[in-house]
């Protein structure tokens, strides 16, 4: 019973390693491709470069001035996270807390419009964001981000807080806590595991979202680290070479936020599921 089990372990380990290897092999070709001149990319993509090419990566800092759009981007995924947050804790909380059927109704609506694509939306949106002057401005689109970013979010808070003791908030409102001291002081800090996994699926929806930033922010200033990249990949030339090490400088920051509390993600779902 013990060999079966460890060679059905160990088979399953290699067949994860080679999994994890295969969906590797894209960073491989960037990362490679990144340091490489353009001429050496294109005669063989998949091998190792004659010369390193540090280069690139300095020329792309100042092609796309990568630290303003790095700004940009920052500023929006930040100031999105804190709305989207605060938005889906204090409403998932109240739709626990007063169940009924307003509520179930409420949620299903804000929880539906996960269904609804993107394209659906996005002339009626452009439409409606020009006439409230939402348009080529930051806080614009962080307001957007928080009416697609909810619906998810909403969700998962609303299985979280059903775990957390109602008594612990009666014993506050004893003692003299308020409504929003009760949320503030006691059930938001115990909701830090799924905030954190809140946190890391925004942050990498948002900061790698193209599509709504090339709609909402039109001047070259405000432009986020997706768009500033897209510019070497026009319709007639493409530079992939400084194409490839933009998606690198761009993706890094990204990546290492990920790695670095990605533990929480698989954490913070499995208790807002099954709790």
């Amino acid at each position: 019973m013990n060999q079966k089990y460890t060679k059905r372990t160990f088979l399953l380990e290699i067949f994860g390693i080679v999994l994890g290897l295969i969906f590797l092999i894209p960073f491989y070709f960037v990362l490679i491709n990144s340091v490489k001149s353009f001429s050496e990319i294109l005669i063989d993509a998949a091998a190792l470069p004659q010369e390193i090419l540090f280069a690139n990566y300095a020329k792309v800092w100042e092609i796309i001035q990568f630290p303003r759009a790095f700004w940009n981007s920052l500023l929006i995924t930040v100031f999105s996270n804190i709305g989207i947050v605060v938005i889906s804790s204090m409403a998932a909380w109240k739709m626990v807390r007063t169940p009924g059927k307003f509520s179930k109704i409420l949620f299903i609506l804000i929880v539906s419009a996960m269904v609804i694509p993107f394209q659906t939306v996005m002339i009626p949106l452009m439409k409606l964001g020009g006439t409230l002057g939402l348009i080529n401005s930051i806080p614009g689109i962080v307001i957007m981000y928080f009416g697609f970013g909810v619906p998810l979010s909403l969700f998962l808070y609303h299985g979280f807080v059903k775990t957390v003791p109602l008594e612990i908030e009666e014993a506050a409102r004893i003692d003299g806590c308020s409504q929003f001291g009760v949320f503030w002081r006691i059930v938001f800090p115990l909701l830090k595991p799924i905030t954190v996994t809140v946190i890391i699926l925004n942050t990498l929806w948002i900061w790698n979202d193209y599509l709504l930033p090339l709609l909402v922010l039109q001047s070259a200033e405000l432009r986020t680290i997706p768009l500033a990249t897209s510019s070497f990949f026009a319709q007639y030339t493409k530079q992939w070479d400084m194409g490839l090490a933009a998606l690198v400088l761009g993706i890094s920051p990204v990546i290492i936020f990920f790695l670095f509390l990605q533990r929480h993600i698989i954490k913070g779902i499995a208790a807002g599921s099954v709790k």
